[in-house]
Order: C-alpha cells, then sequence, then structure tokens
C-alpha cells in the first residue's frame, strides 16, 4: 500500500469532511487513514488506482486539491 497526503481547499464543517471521506471510501483500493478540515490521508493499492484517480473523487464531491504527496 502506497499512502497520499491531500490538501483540499474548500472543507469548512463536519458535513464537507464526511463528503470528503464519502469519496474517497468510493474509490477501489482505498483506505482512509484521516479526513479533516482542509485535509486527507489515505493508503492506496497502486494496482486498484493512481493518486489521479483519488484526487479526481475528491474533485468530483465539489472540493478542490490543492497538492497531492
Amino acid at each position: 500500500m502506497d499512502k497520499l497526503t491531500m490538501q483540499i481547499s474548500g472543507m469548512t464543517c463536519g458535513h464537507c469532511v464526511a463528503g470528503v471521506t464519502r469519496a474517497l471510501t468510493g474509490v477501489p483500493g482505498v483506505t482512509v487513514d484521516q479526513v479533516a478540515i482542509g485535509t486527507a490521508s489515505v493508503a492506496y493499492d497502486p494496482t486498484a488506482t493512481t493518486p489521479t484517480d483519488i484526487a479526481k473523487a475528491v474533485e468530483e464531491e465539489g472540493y478542490h486539491v490543492v497538492s497531492a504527496a
């Protein structure tokens, strides 16, 4: 499993945290480590998904991934 930490803009409340968590758990091969306002950390199986796909799931939820490493 690889690790990915994202800085996310547009998150302001618990509802935002729940939405990002839901989006991330919907990506195959992703295990959510932590989601807080402005950040998310996950472990992912690189044979099942990519950092681009993970960021896309967050973006589709309505938030902007500022950086991912």
